[in-house]
């Protein structure tokens, strides 16, 4: 058993933050910029709510965070009364934030600055896949740090790989997010297809996803996509922004990416329609509209 702190307690974070007190059995501490959020957690789970991230970082073996984008990872680590100012000498900090790979250098210098350890660590699998402690987590950092995290952070995942130096783990969200985006619009299209067509999508896609053609989203999307139903699952303004980091990572490194190009304005279409928090698999919307 570790003293963990758990900073970011949103859709993601409150059951991964569970499973590492009920499955790992660590103590926890933990903080959400709405406090009430943070209470809520420690009463059912029974660990300590804190007021500040250096605070529940404080005496903590591991110190995860998992919130919305840079900007927020710096203010809950780098500023005044954020996770680094608490972190003991030879604590380790886990990012589980879909960021940037130059924000995870960042985070990474600066704990070394302070004698800790860090690792970017960006999971898959969404919401379903934290509330059952199977998420996929793609790790940067080196390989002591990692050995000495990931029995830790097995408490919420199935996957946890270790992809190669700090950003690491980033750069390979990235990917994951570039083959999703293709992946649901070209799910979208058949579907669109098969209903011009006049076929029913179930028993074409009960053929094909047994083929080449078969996928995670064909097999979990497909029913509520040919329903319409688009009210749960990973936002739309969150993979826009993960779009983001992707693109402006290529323009960096003189990657070519197109189709996620064309995807992400697809997905800017979405949000004009108000879907800001439609599942990412409404992209079927915008074509049927």
């Amino acid at each position: 058993m570790a003293t963990v702190s758990f900073i970011g307690l949103g859709v993601m974070g409150y059951p991964m933050a569970g499973h590492l007190k009920t499955k790992g059995g660590h103590e926890l501490r933990v903080y959400n910029r709405t406090a009430d959020k943070a209470k809520k957690w420690a009463e059912q789970f029974g660990g300590t709510a804190c007021a500040t991230p250096a605070e529940a970082a404080k005496g903590a073996d591991y110190v995860f965070t998992c919130v919305g984008n840079d900007d927020d990872l710096r203010a809950v680590t780098l500023a005044p009364g954020g996770a680094l100012e608490g972190m003991d000498k030879g604590a380790i900090l886990i990012d589980n934030t879909t960021a940037s790979a130059e924000v995870a250098r960042e985070l990474a210098e600066a704990c070394a600055a302070r004698g800790c350890g860090f690792l970017d660590a960006p999971v898959s699998g969404g919401q379903a896949g934290a509330e059952n402690g199977v998420l996929t987590v793609m790790v940067g950092g080196d390989q002591a740090t990692f050995d000495k995290a990931s029995p830790v952070i097995d408490a919420y995942a199935r996957m946890v790989g270790l992809m190669g130096p700090t950003g690491s783990g980033q750069l390979t969200k990235m990917i994951n997010q570039i083959c999703i985006a293709g992946l649901v619009q070209g799910l979208a299209e058949g579907i669109h297809f098969g209903k011009k067509a006049g076929l029913d999508i179930e028993k074409v896609v009960d053929v094909i996803s047994k083929g080449a053609a078969g996928s995670w989203q064909m097999e979990n999307r497909h029913k509520t996509m040919n329903a319409g139903k688009y009210d749960y699952g990973f936002a739309v303004d969150w993979m826009r922004k993960d779009l983001d980091i992707v693109l402006t990572e290529a323009r960096r490194n003189g990657a070519t990416l197109p189709v996620t190009a064309l995807v992400d304005q697809f997905y800017a279409d979405v949000q004009a329609m108000g879907g800001n928090r439609w599942d990412t698999s409404s992209l079927l919307a915008r074509l049927e509209k």
